[in-house]
């Protein structure tokens, strides 16, 4: 498929994508294999994988895959046995191999066939050369991350000052609380282009508006990322119902994008990821997994992360609301492009030239 399609560099010039984009399965199908099958997806966290012979079954880019835990390393597989391309992995357990269902063919944990029942008598038939295929699978912090291109560069490699920015934060020592799943009627990009402004929240977000300091949202965006940050507003008197009460060392809130859909929000000591899972060019997972240095041990009963989760949720379903909307808009034939404003969507405006290029196939 060939797609014409430039972003201006200048975003006073600059249009959006074109409503295509959000809407033509094709595009769709190329953005999985030039986008989701060539970078970082993340697809599980630390914990899942933490003891030797943990496993845990995903998909990337439609393909689906088992990352395991085989001693120190970290490794990834095709969940595809090399026999008739049965499922080698179910779920998520601890095992000390991996083992076909259809057929029972057995692998070590480092791909090797250790077993191949009945096969007696095969013409050159070579154990040692039907080994698992191996993905790339790297672990950032807390974080497991997958990428299917085998000559992909390191994930840190691309993070310029994000990676130190985020160790400042305590990323590293941040252990998994807990998840929700969100499932959304819009393509993938309306609600990445969403997160990537603040110039909606007056308007949507009225409550997380009156915790942050609005006039002082910045966003900046860095190679193949961004940052957003806004100050908490300050505490006062007849503040009674203020979801964020500012610390001295937590006194605003980080949002940290990596493309394609990656997103890391820091704020008042813990930290949240959306990953963002394609599921057709109008549906779309959004997986909030929440971290924390000192997890509580019940978050139902802990006043300080009950009203977090609470008002994450509540933001949460705002944006779902004006995601679905706007899908609609996309889709009515009403609207093709549209313009950025220049004091705030520059983060928007970033994201749409990074993936045009990767559209284009630069």
């Amino acid at each position: 498929m060939v797609l014409e399609l430039e972003i201006h560099p200048d975003i006073r010039r600059a249009s959006t994508l074109p409503a295509r984009c959000y809407t033509d399965p094709a595009i769709y199908e190329l953005e999985r294999e030039r986008i989701f099958a060539q970078s970082y997806q993340l697809v599980a966290n630390a914990s899942d994988v933490a003891h030797s012979g943990d496993q845990i079954c995903t998909e990337v880019a439609g393909r689906p895959i088992v990352v395991v835990r085989d001693g120190p390393s970290l490794r990834g597989f095709y969940n595809v046995c090399r026999h008739r391309a049965g499922p080698v992995a179910a779920g998520k357990g601890r095992r000390q191999s991996l083992t076909c269902r259809y057929h029972g063919w057995t692998y070590a944990l480092d791909g090797r066939l250790l077993k191949a029942p009945e096969m007696e008598g095969v013409e050159g038939f070579a154990p040692d050369q039907l080994r698992l295929t191996e993905v790339r699978v790297e672990a950032f912090g807390p974080l497991v991350l997958v990428n299917l291109d085998a000559g992909a560069r390191p994930f840190t490699s691309s993070l310029g000052e994000l990676q130190a920015r985020l160790a400042e934060l305590g990323f590293d020592d941040m252990r998994w609380v807990l998840r929700k799943n969100y499932e959304l009627n819009c393509n993938w990009k309306t609600y990445v282009d969403n997160y990537l402004e603040g110039y909606h929240l007056p308007f949507v977000h009225p409550k997380l508006t009156r915790e942050l300091d609005y006039a002082s949202y910045r966003v900046e965006p860095r190679g193949n990322y961004s940052i957003q940050s806004a100050p908490l507003r300050a505490a006062s008197k007849g503040d009674g119902d203020r979801r964020y009460r500012p610390e001295p060392d937590q006194d605003s809130a980080e949002y940290f994008w990596i493309f394609p859909n990656i997103m890391l929000n820091v704020y008042l000591g813990a930290l949240q990821t959306n990953s963002i899972v394609p599921l057709s060019a109008e549906r779309t997972l959004v997986v909030f997994d929440w971290y924390a240095a000192h997890p509580p041990s019940d978050v139902s009963r802990d006043e300080k992360w009950s009203k977090l989760v609470e008002f994450s949720h509540e933001i949460q379903l705002e944006d779902i609301a004006i995601c679905e909307a706007v899908q609609r808009g996309l889709a009515s034939g009403a609207y093709q492009r549209g313009r950025f404003s220049a004091a705030r969507e520059v983060g928007v405006h970033h994201f749409h030239q990074l993936l045009a290029a990767a559209l284009r196939g630069g």
